[in-house]
């Protein structure tokens, strides 16, 4: 009786494993549920379903390596935020707002007897700009006061992609 019991058990385990099991959700690149941002790469990645659907590469604040402590430090922060809301009427060419500070940045900044900072974005190329040449110089180096900066025409991309709400990571 032992061995009969044994033996149903080890023909119930392989018949389970044999079964097969459904496939994965489908990548739906028409949005994005998650972005992720690589300061030291220059790179910023969306995500649908844990699947890389779009990758850019970014320009940042002049002053891009460690976490925003304060206003007017030119750092892009760094830790989980929101995408919480858009302007499409930025000075910039459209703009998504990062939700900077959070309670822990904003904690930080009291205990440091300075302002946090706000209106962190992610944006195109000032509205301003329209030579080839200065866009090319644009996109070479950090220049934002601690936002993330794409060029015009990944902006218009990313807005289609990315609602309001969507998480986004900062790191390093």
């Amino acid at each position: 009786m032992m061995i009969q019991r044994l033996l149903l058990g080890v023909l119930l385990v392989l018949a389970v494993s044999c079964v097969p099991r459904p496939p994965p959700p489908p990548v739906d690149d028409s949005f994005a549920d998650r972005v992720i941002v690589h300061k030291a790469e220059r790179r910023m990645e969306l995500y649908n379903n844990n699947q890389l659907i779009r990758a850019y590469s970014i320009r940042l604040g002049k002053s891009p390596v460690g976490h925003k402590m304060q206003e007017g430090d030119q750092r892009t922060p760094e830790g989980e935020y929101i995408l919480d809301w858009r302007n499409p009427n930025s000075r910039f060419h459209k703009s998504i707002h990062i939700s900077y500070p959070n309670a822990r940045d904003r904690a930080f900044a009291e205990a440091m007897g300075v302002n946090p900072g706000s209106h962190i974005m992610i944006h195109g190329l000032p509205n301003q700009v329209t030579s080839p040449t200065l866009i090319e110089e644009y996109m070479r180096i950090d220049w934002t006061d601690g936002c993330i900066a794409v060029s015009n025409e990944e902006m218009d991309e990313i807005w289609e992609l990315v609602a309001d709400g969507t998480p986004i990571l900062i790191l390093p």
